[in-house]
């Protein structure tokens, strides 16, 4: 492991402080940053998670896509916990919190926002970044694409109803064009740009030394990544840390919880881990880019529900870094079939 893998936690944490200070020592460069914007994806993150999703892309094999349907159970576990699952188990935390156990320090009128913003992350699963958590996990790829590909079509046509059932709104407007650009920027150019590299380099020998080297630049990726989301969200930090907090918890109930129970069943499903661990990543992290845009369309940029979708950003790299670290610990629980 590089020194960057080895210190991972240490350089999050030190990114989501970096990212603080920057945002309040130079707000007219977070203030740039931010603006660098098409449909509600941010294209200095773009880039960034581009950078971070390549390297997994090279060890797509493509021989390999139909050696998926023998495996079927990975992929099953993913589609019943994101769709008949987590967006359910969401909205009912966020209820119990916002409207009980928090109910003496927020307001009810703000609590209906933080709940419908909390919908919104748990109807989108991860698109992007769990390509990341199943490289640090030795994750199997060419399974991982699929898996989030299929997602991806399912979201198509099951996220509005689901947001429009879960939030009593009849009038759910997907934002297409940050769902298209968001998979093309996340997966279809780092895919292609996969492809070719692979072709180029031709040998599995000669694939694996380039994915090695390049592995170190996408987790300093990630890291610049934490620096820019907690740049761009510093003074909202600052200024209301306890409402932030708030809004953390059930998030961190929901993500330890849904990695709970599709890490639990890839387990008693015998699924492998290279394959287990990318199944529970992708039901744990979410597409908070779609979930921001539906937020500011539904109830404004300044609303309890968009900053609600914000913390679902802040909160989701530590808590999918211990996640990742939690899975390392127990692959040896995970036995591979023979082969």
């Amino acid at each position: 492991m590089s020194i960057f893998e080895r210190y991972l936690t240490i350089w999050v944490a030190l990114a989501m402080i970096g990212g603080v200070l920057i945002g309040l020592a130079a707000p007219g460069l977070v203030q740039q940053v931010a603006s660098a914007e098409i449909a509600s994806v941010n294209l200095v993150v773009a880039v960034l998670i581009w950078a971070m999703v390549y390297p997994m892309m090279v060890n797509v094999d493509f021989g390999a896509v139909a050696g998926v349907a023998r495996q079927p159970r990975g992929l099953i576990v993913t589609l019943v916990v994101n769709w008949l699952i987590k967006p359910f188990t969401m909205a009912l935390l966020a209820v119990l919190f916002f409207d009980y156990v928090f109910a003496p320090w927020i307001v009810p009128e703000d609590a209906a926002q933080y709940t419908a913003g909390l919908i919104l992350l748990g109807a989108a699963p991860c698109t992007a970044m769990v390509f990341v958590w199943s490289q640090l996990t030795r994750g199997d790829a060419t399974y991982a694409l699929v898996q989030v590909s299929v997602n991806d079509l399912i979201m198509v046509v099951a996220f509005a109803p689901i947001v429009a059932f879960l939030l009593g709104v009849t009038d759910i407007e997907v934002p297409w064009q940050t769902l298209v650009l968001a998979t093309v920027l996340y997966v279809v150019l780092p895919l292609f740009a996969g492809l070719i590299t692979r072709r180029k380099l031709g040998s599995k020998q000669a694939i694996e030394a380039f994915s090695s080297r390049v592995k170190p630049w996408s987790v300093m990726g990630l890291i610049a990544t934490v620096v820019i989301l907690f740049g761009l969200q510093g003074e909202t930090i600052l200024a209301k840390p306890t409402v932030i907090i708030l809004i953390a918890v059930p998030i961190l109930i929901q993500s330890y919880g849904i990695f709970a129970i599709a890490y639990g069943a890839a387990y008693a499903l015998k699924v492998p881990h290279r394959i287990a661990a990318p199944c529970a990543m992708i039901g744990t992290s979410n597409f908070f880019e779609l979930a921001v845009a539906v937020a500011i369309s539904l109830f404004g940029l300044h609303s309890g529900a968009a900053l609600a979708t914000v913390v679902g950003v802040l909160v989701e790299v530590p808590v999918m870094l211990s996640l990742v670290a939690f899975a390392n610990r127990t692959r040896q629980r995970f036995p591979e079939p023979a082969t």
